[in-house]
This record gives structure tokens, C-alpha cells and sequence, in this order.
């Protein structure tokens, strides 16, 4: 449709220069004249209904693509490991997201679609100019362009480089933005709402002066295209004068030349426009290759697709992350056989929630390795592994839904009845009646309505519903008190039963009734046993268990 529009639009002129010479030697009227206005016509017709048609098709590809980008760019992120997200902020990649996607989308769309048509409608222009019509008008009309060339390649550079600028501004912005509207309540208690709005300002202007650096740079291709043109036109408009005093050219062909001359402005802002889209599409896509190109930190590369079951081990498991010298896990081995549960204790930075992130394949263990049922972790499917863990993390996620949406995440098929039963297992069920829509309660963005106590419990009732045959519960009772605290562990112990469960807590009121309970110290196991057992040896544990009684006797006090 394209070649057939530029086809028809450089075929007009040389018709109309052919009429006008009829007309004035008369050797045109009547019924003929009407008949080559209705071809005219026809032919503009033509040009209307194919542009309609290749916007459609084109732009229809061009939108496409986008939304194929963005998706493949989420379920990129969807498979990277927590430690990727410590590199790179939430802003900025619902930047790349959203307006690099869209630079990329435009440069598929605006940018092909006027690149193709300038092109062929410059060649096809220039060539009816030069052999068509007059080859001396051509050559003249052309002589501008070269430094029209040299100025669009001097423009597009800079382009390219305020246009990679003002991406980079609009991230630190977006990121800004979310992160500040995500501590709001921080910034309010601290009293920062000031200095919060001089960075936020700081940065707008910084975004909005970067964006109108591009912008003029921009618009110096429209003057490069009008000097160029006038110039042209005041060659032709010379010599094309002399030619016809001259009687070697008549009107009627220096109307069909000057026409031509006029349908060279669209193949010109034509270039300067695609040269624009096109900087700032290379500029957006040098930000979102390295996103889609990342490597995976745990690759998925499992063969068993059947959720895991059997006896989990670890054996001798050592990890380290990247920005410390010691490591946070060494030599850890355990055996959790189906149905049993473990306790898992120790202080502060003892190494309890990497354990659970090793498990989960957030992180892959430098020595060692994790064996469920005689595979081991790495030959499961990710997808496979997690079916068969339900994690409770210290600080759970909402979503922007209601409490009964929350709790069925993992089950969508569960009933209201399973939901409520697994609510009353988490000691949910008497805060959720006091809210007025009950179980239809909407909870806001990340469930800011809720305490973190009733985040927690709604993250717990949430994993009793699934059909998860392993229960991670990672510190998840650290925000309710010990009341609850008792309730939720004697609803555990009876949604345990027959199910394999890691409790990592700093209570140890949460593992007393464990199998086997293990004590880490620096990343070492220092102790192992029961509960009874652990008591007995006095070590740190019993140190431990003593004088958290002791707390909870003067809490109750």
C-alpha cells in the first residue's frame, strides 16, 4: 500500500503539468477535462483509503510488538532471584516498562513507517524531477541537500545523547516517586515532607530540563529541512524562469517540477522525524536489552516436573553472598523426613532466613546441596518446587484486594468456607469480623489497613489453604503477641499434621513441639536436638528459652 500511494502521489503532478499544457493551447475541454478530474480524484480517493489501510496494519504490528516486549520483559523479571532487585530500583524499571517500551514502539511504528515512505517517495520524487521533467531543474533543486545531510547527521548525534539523558532522568524520577509514596507514613513521622519535596522537585526539573534538551535539539531538524527547501526553490524558481523566457520550458512543466518540489517537504521532515524516533529508540532500547538479557540468578533449568516429596536434606550446605567475606551458611546438614517438622533458631544474622532462601532457590549454596526425595533441588522445575512450598515470609505481601482474595491466592478454586476455616486456624477470624464487608474487606496497597500482626496471620492462613506439602513459616509470628502467639501454634499443630514444616523463628515458644530443632551460630550448627534435650545441655537454647519465660511471666504480670 505504501508503493502504491508513493506510486499515485508522484504520478499527480506530472498529470496535472499535462493538463495545464492542454489547457493552454486549448487542446483540452468539454467531457475530456471532466474525465481527468475524476481520475484525479480517484486517484486521491485511492490515497485516502490505502493510508487508512496501512496505518491500521502497520501501527496494528507496532502495538503488538510493545506488548510483546512488555510482556517478555516481566516474565524476565518474574524469574530473576531477589539479589537482581538489590541492583535495580522499582522505578526504574516501570520506566523501562512504560516509556522506554514506548520509544521502542514508536521507533517500530512512526519511525518505519515515515523512513519507508520518505525514502520511496524521494527516490520516486527526485527521479520524476530529474528524467521526467526537466534533468537541469533536478540537478539544480538537489544542490542544498548535501549540507542538509551533513547537518541531520550532526543533529541526530546529539539526539541520541539528550535523548538517552532524559530516559535516565525520568527513571531517577519514577523512582523517586514510588519510593516516596511507598514511605509516606516514614516521612510524616520523621517530619521530612519538606526536604522530601525539595528532592522530588530537584529531580522533576532535572527530568524536564533533560527532555527539553532533546527537544530542541528536535526541532533544529525542522529548520535544517526549511533552509534546505528554500534554498531549493529559489535555484529552481531562477533557473526554471530563464528556461521558460527562454522558450525551453513551458509552464505547464514548471508547474509540474514546483509540484514536486512542494511533495519534496514531506520525504524531508520525513528524515529529520525518523532520524529523531530513531535516536530515541536506540536510546531506550541500550536501557532494556541488558534487562531482557540478564542473566537468570538461579536458572531454571530443572527437568523433574513433578513436585518434590520424600525426605528433605541438606548436605553440608555453604553460602556466602557477594558483598561479605563470611559466609552467612557453612556446613549445615539436616534430614527432614515427610510429616516431621524443624525448628529453626539462633540470633540475629545467624544465617536463619538464608536457610530459607536456599530452600526456596532464591540463591543457589556455593558447596553443597539440597536433596527433596533422593533429586536434587536444582533438577526440579522451579515451578515444580514451589508448588510444593508454601512460604510465610517475616514481612508477608498483599495485594490490593480484598482479605478472602489474599488468603485463596494460591487456591482460586477454595471455597468461602475453606477460607474462613483457614482463617480460623491463623487466629484471623475474630479481627476480620470486627471490619464492616467482613471477608470482602479490601486490605489497600500492600495491605496497608491491616496491622502487621493481621498481615502476618492473613500470609499464614494463606499457606494452611494451599495444597503445599511443605510449610516454610520464616519469623512469621514476630508481630503478634504471645496470646495469639499460643493460639496460632496450637491451630498449627493440628494443620500440621501429616505435613513437613521448617519453623525459623527467634521465639522459641514456636518450636518447642519440632522434631528436631537446630541452633545456628554464625552460620555453623552449634546445637541440634529436641526441645527437652536442648534444655538439658545448657547451652545458648536453654539460655535462651530461660529468659524469654522469664519475659513473657512479667508481660503476663
Amino acid at each position: 500500500m505504501l508503493v502504491a500511494i508513493a506510486v499515485l502521489t508522484v504520478w499527480i503532478p506530472r498529470r496535472v503539468g499535462h493538463i495545464i499544457d492542454a489547457l493552454v493551447a486549448h487542446q483540452l475541454g468539454g467531457a475530456a477535462l471532466w474525465r481527468e478530474i475524476a481520475i484525479l480524484f480517484a486517484m486521491g480517493l485511492a490515497i485516502y483509503l490505502m493510508r487508512a489501510g496501512w496505518r491500521l496494519a502497520l501501527f496494528t504490528a507496532a502495538y503488538r510488538m510493545g506488548l510483546e516486549l512488555r510482556r517478555d520483559l516481566f516474565a524476565r523479571l518474574a524469574l530473576q532471584a531477589p539479589a537482581y532487585f538489590h541492583r535495580v530500583s522499582t522505578g526504574d524499571l516501570m520506566a523501562r516498562a512504560t516509556n522506554d517500551i514506548d520509544a521502542v514502539e514508536m521507533t517500530a511504528g512512526e519511525a518505519f513507517l515515515a523512513g519507508f515512505d520518505g525514502t520511496l517517495t524521494l527516490v520516486l520524487v527526485v527521479a520524476m524531477m530529474t528524467v521526467g521533467v526537466d534533468w537541469r531543474l533536478g540537478l539544480v533543486a538537489l544542490l542544498p541537500f548535501p549540507f542538509m545531510a551533513w547537518g541531520f547527521f550532526i543533529i541526530s548525534r546529539h539526539v541520541h545523547d539528550a535523548s538517552r539523558e532524559a530516559l535516565d532522568r525520568f527513571s531517577d524520577l519514577n523512582g523517586d516517586v514510588q519510593e516516596s509514596i511507598t514511605a509516606v507514613r516514614t516521612l510524616r513521622a520523621l517530619g521530612l515532607e519538606a526536604r522530601a519535596n525539595r528532592d522530588f522537585a530537584a529531580r522533576a526539573q532535572a527530568a524536564t530540563d533533560a527532555s527539553l534538551r532533546a527537544q530542541r535539539w528536535e526541532a533544529a531538524f525542522e529548520p535544517t529541512v526549511g533552509v534546505s527547501l528554500a534554498a531549493a526553490t529559489l535555484l529552481t524558481f531562477v533557473l526554471g524562469g530563464w528556461l521558460v523566457w527562454h522558450s525551453e520550458l513551458t509552464i505547464g512543466t514548471l508547474a509540474a517540477f514546483t509540484m514536486y518540489l512542494v511533495q519534496l517537504i514531506w520525504p524531508m521532515f520525513a528524515a529529520g522525524w525518523v532520524l529523531a524516533l530513531v535516536q530515541r529508540g536506540k536510546a531506550a532500547w541500550a536501557r532494556l536489552d541488558p534487562v531482557l538479557r540478564a542473566p537468570l540468578t538461579v536458572a531454571d533449568a530443572g527437568i523433574v516436573a513433578t513436585p518434590p516429596a520424600g525426605t528433605l536434606r541438606a548436605e553440608r550446605v555453604t553460602f556466602a553472598y557477594a558483598d561479605s567475606a563470611a559466609p552467612a551458611l557453612a556446613d549445615v546438614s539436616f534430614a527432614l523426613a515427610p510429616g516431621r517438622t524443624l525448628g529453626v533458631v539462633g540470633a540475629t544474622g545467624a544465617g536463619k532466613s538464608t536457610l530459607v532462601h536456599l530452600l526456596l532457590r532464591h540463591y543457589e549454596p556455593a558447596r553443597g546441596r539440597f536433596v527433596w526425595g533422593d533429586v536434587p533441588l536444582p533438577d526440579f522445575t522451579l515451578a515444580a518446587l514451589r508448588e510444593a512450598i508454601a512460604w510465610v515470609p517475616q514481612e508477608p505481601f498483599l495485594f490490593s484486594a480484598t482479605i478472602a482474595e489474599n488468603i485463596a491466592l494460591a487456591r482460586a478454586d477454595a471455597t468461602r468456607a475453606e477460607i474462613v476455616e483457614a482463617a480460623r486456624r491463623a487466629d484471623l477470624v475474630d479481627d476480620v469480623e470486627r471490619f464492616a464487608d467482613g471477608f470482602d474487606t479490601r486490605v489497600g496497597e500492600r495491605g496497608v489497613t491491616l496491622s502487621g500482626g493481621q498481615r502476618q496471620r492473613v500470609a499464614i492462613a494463606r499457606a494452611l489453604l494451599s495444597d503445599a506439602s511443605l510449610l516454610l513459616l520464616d519469623d512469621a509470628l514476630s508481630a503478634v503477641d504471645t496470646a495469639t502467639e499460643a493460639r496460632i501454634l496450637s491451630h498449627l499443630r493440628e494443620a500440621r499434621a501429616g505435613r513437613t514444616a521448617v519453623i525459623v523463628s527467634h521465639r522459641l515458644s514456636a518450636v518447642v513441639d519440632a522434631d528436631e530443632i537446630v541452633v545456628l551460630k554464625a552460620g555453623h550448627v552449634a546445637e541440634r536436638g529436641t526441645h527437652a534435650a536442648l534444655v538439658a545441655r545448657d547451652g545458648w537454647y536453654a539460655t535462651q528459652w530461660r529468659y524469654q519465660q522469664l519475659e513473657a511471666a512479667l508481660e503476663s504480670a
